[in-house]
């Protein structure tokens, strides 16, 4: 007599597609419906939407290592970006712009980044577990840092000497400082416009060598070692894999390539605010990547492209959308930023609900297995 099969939710295809991807599906409804009641033309709307691509991308590529290396969301990225502020502080003193003025400083920020990710990646060593929480902190005390050295040591310690990007008083650095002859060097260089779409083709060229560097860094020894580590530290430290030597690297290779977006990212934007470009980057980065599907354990590039166009496209349609709604441009906005922090609320619950899931059906797996053994046994 053959057993009647049943078509639990947990074997329906569609419903565990669902359910693996609640957090992009719901932004393609919100884009659904926000993007006809802006009244956005199709080629504004992708224009925005391709130069907001070559602007974040880089950024948040950044992120997939550490999520390789069982870190989770590294909110520690913010790091990154103070030193690639703080290269550009220094190009911007000593007028060196173009696209010169983008390679020195990225070169610059090289060691500032390797600095802050070798303090990063070693506290987070000591707080296995907790690493998002304890980024998130550590990036709030070297903020403190960080304008502790704009503020007062740059002119007396540290040598400033153009006045434009100083202080009245004659140290510290002014709240904006211009990056006009920067702006958009990359995006301009080789770019071609297509149906009034402005492509820049270096930036996505650069990107692409990012990806490229991403895939073929999985592959390494050191990136398998990663992928082990992220999986179970303990049956990765019995077999031979130095777990602590490894999560720091992944973090200092995060660091360095979030000084390099942040470069990318302010010199498309054309200034630098001194005090707070940095201070929401890493929330919008990681939001945008949970948008695209991405999840504290397992991220890919295509996640980061999918987010980028999820999140950005809702970014530019919403304050228009709001206006339309309410007849009040700042519910939109307020819209946005709303959106930014629940994203990583509903993802990391959807996350923790998972591994909860996971681990009561291998509970009851197990349970299930020791009851037909034992049958057996009795038989």
């Amino acid at each position: 007599m053959k057993k009647k099969k049943t078509l639990r939710p947990e074997g329906n295809p569609i419903v565990r597609f669902i359910r693996n991807n609640t957090v992009p599906i719901m932004f393609v409804l919100i884009c659904a419906v926000c993007i006809p009641l802006s009244g956005f033309s199709p080629s504004y709307l992708l224009n925005e939407i391709v130069t907001r691509m070559g602007r974040n991308i880089f950024l948040i590529l950044c992120l997939l290592i550490p999520i390789m290396a069982g870190m989770g969301l590294n909110f520690g990225m913010t790091l990154g970006a103070m030193a690639g502020e703080i290269a550009l502080i220094f190009v911007a003193d000593w007028q060196i712009w173009g696209i010169p003025g983008v390679i020195l400083a990225m070169i610059l920020s090289i060691p500032f980044s390797i600095l802050l990710g070798l303090l990063c990646g070693k506290l987070l060593n000591m707080s296995k577990g907790r690493e998002m929480i304890t980024s998130y902190i550590i990036s709030f005390f070297i903020n403190g840092l960080y304008q502790l050295v704009v503020l007062y040591m740059m002119g007396p310690i540290i040598p400033i000497k153009h006045f434009s990007i100083k202080l009245p008083r004659g140290y510290g650095i002014r709240n904006t400082v211009s990056l006009l002859n920067m702006r958009q060097v990359l995006d301009n260089a080789l770019s071609v416009t297509i149906a009034g779409v402005k492509i820049p083709i270096l930036t996505f060229a650069i990107i692409a060598v990012l990806c490229l560097f991403v895939t073929w860094f999985r592959k390494t020894k050191l990136g398998q070692d990663m992928r082990a580590v992220g999986q179970n530290m303990e049956v990765a430290r019995a077999a031979g894999i130095n777990v602590e030597r490894t999560r720091l690297i992944s973090i200092v290779i995060s660091t360095v390539i979030a000084g390099f977006g942040m470069i990318i990212y302010l010199q498309n934007m054309g200034n630098l605010s001194t005090y707070s470009s940095h201070s929401q980057i890493g929330m919008f980065c990681i939001a945008a990547l949970l948008v695209g599907g991405a999840s504290v354990d397992k991220a890919n590039i295509g996640n980061v492209f999918l987010g980028v166009i999820l999140f950005h496209t809702m970014f530019i349609v919403a304050p228009s959308a709001g206006a339309k709604i309410t007849g009040d441009s700042m519910i939109g906005e307020y819209f946005r930023v709303f959106i930014s922090y629940g994203v990583i609320t509903v993802a990391l619950v959807m996350y923790e609900a998972k591994k909860r899931r996971a681990k009561s059906l291998a509970g009851h797996k197990l349970a299930q297995d020791q009851l037909t053994e034992d049958k057996e046994a009795a038989q």
